[in-house]
């Protein structure tokens, strides 16, 4: 991928896949401070979609479908993300519609979006895995704005402002560092031309230091959801970890494959599901996000299960801890790793995604493949050495049953 700078200073990647029919560009801009309310960063990337100076919602919409334009902004853990997918030809436009909402939102209907956050949110809860899920995040994320989920932004929503999410996002403009990554079959010399007469005027010289911590948990907390008309129990089990730039992400991820992301093939599918039958869905993750990263473990069974459950989880954890995993297993997961990798980065859209997300962590545009080279390096012994380390005695456990 090669890398350049805008006239003001905007880091760029640029990956050109000739005979692709559609340019794909994401322009991401980091959050440095912490939301004052929950749910403004959200609310803020919603009117983000919702008109400029020189087209309403309805204009807008409709230059994009009769260009067969795809855009959409986003609103991450660590960044606001633009996303534009169009035709070769139409990249001129789509870039002009780009620049304009960035450059030009008017943050109308704010009421109308308001309302419609709210409802969304809610109806979303009313799913029993989302309810708990929602309860667990926002303990292990305690105090810090990686734990702003739905319930917290539906006790907060009704103070935020029109004014409050015009400031948030001026800030975020002006002082949020800047990433753009292009993928597709256009020359240089004209993606730099375009680039420079459009995005290359926003602000980029007050970038400030990153403010938001990270999180830490001190201790096992263990909360329960008691919902008298739920059918199934809903757990989940999780520890802080460290992040994905970390030198011990590579054995995480292959232990995690191991453990339960593989789905048919992981030993808590395998053990809790298929042989004793406790589970209908049992599942671990590992998600990582700039401060911090999170590895859980999620199950959805009878009531009567979730003791026997969490034992089943801890059965799972002590095999690892204590127990080398062979070589064949190894081997098995590096290379789920490895298709997993290339199955979400086939289209130029999914490239552009991803080589963008990494750079504005910090981590290079091309941080993708350094990661595949480092998980061909993990052994056996490195697995356990993580599991021991990672999957202490300060988790948080999340329940819900009747």
């Amino acid at each position: 991928m090669r890398e350049f700078e805008l006239t003001n200073g905007i880091l760029t990647g640029f990956k050109s896949n000739p005979n692709t029919p559609r340019i794909a560009l994401t322009f991401n801009i980091a959050i440095n401070k912490e939301e004052e309310l929950p749910g403004t960063y959200s609310l803020m990337c919603r009117l983000l979609q919702q008109g400029t100076k020189k087209y309403n919602s309805e204009e807008l919409a409709n230059i994009l479908d009769e260009n067969a334009i795809e855009f959409s902004a986003e609103m991450k853990q660590d960044y606001l993300s633009f996303r534009v997918v169009t035709l070769n030809e139409d990249f001129r436009l789509a870039l002009e519609i780009l620049d304009d909402i960035v450059k030009n939102s008017t943050f109308s209907e704010f009421d109308k979006e308001l309302i419609k956050l709210k409802g969304e949110y809610s109806a979303e809860l009313d799913s029993n895995k989302a309810k708990v899920s929602d309860e667990f995040i926002k303990t292990i994320f305690n105090g810090h704005m990686y734990g702003n989920t739905y319930t917290r932004i539906l006790e907060n929503i009704d103070k935020i402002t029109q004014s409050d999410v015009i400031n948030a996002y001026n800030y975020i403009l002006k002082h949020g560092r800047k990433i753009i990554s292009v993928v597709g079959d256009i020359e240089y010399t004209e993606l730099y031309t375009l680039l420079n007469s459009t995005l290359a005027d926003i602000p980029n010289c007050d970038v400030k230091p990153d403010e938001i911590p990270s999180c830490t948990l001190s201790e096992q907390k263990i909360v329960e959801i008691n919902k008298p008309d739920a059918q199934q129990a809903q757990i989940f089990q999780g520890w802080l970890a460290p992040t994905v730039n970390s030198s011990q992400y590579p054995a995480i991820a292959v232990m995690n494959t191991i453990l339960g992301a593989s789905g048919l093939s992981s030993r808590l599918f395998s053990e809790l599901r298929d042989k004793k039958g406790l589970a209908y869905t049992v599942r671990s993750a590992y998600r990582s996000f700039a401060k911090n990263a999170l590895f859980n473990i999620y199950i959805g069974t009878e009531p009567k299960n979730v003791e026997v459950s969490l034992k089943g989880f801890m059965d799972e954890i002590n095999k690892i801890k204590t127990i080398p995993v062979s070589e064949e297993e190894l081997e098995a997961a590096k290379n789920n790793l490895y298709g997993r990798q290339q199955f979400i980065s086939e289209t130029n859209a999914q490239q552009a995604n991803l080589s963008a997300h990494y750079a504005i962590l910090g981590f290079g545009f091309d941080f993708q493949q350094k990661l595949i080279e480092r998980i061909k390096s993990v052994t056996p012994q490195m697995v356990m050495d993580i599991a021991n380390e990672l999957l202490n005695d300060k988790y948080v456990i999340a329940i819900i049953r009747p």
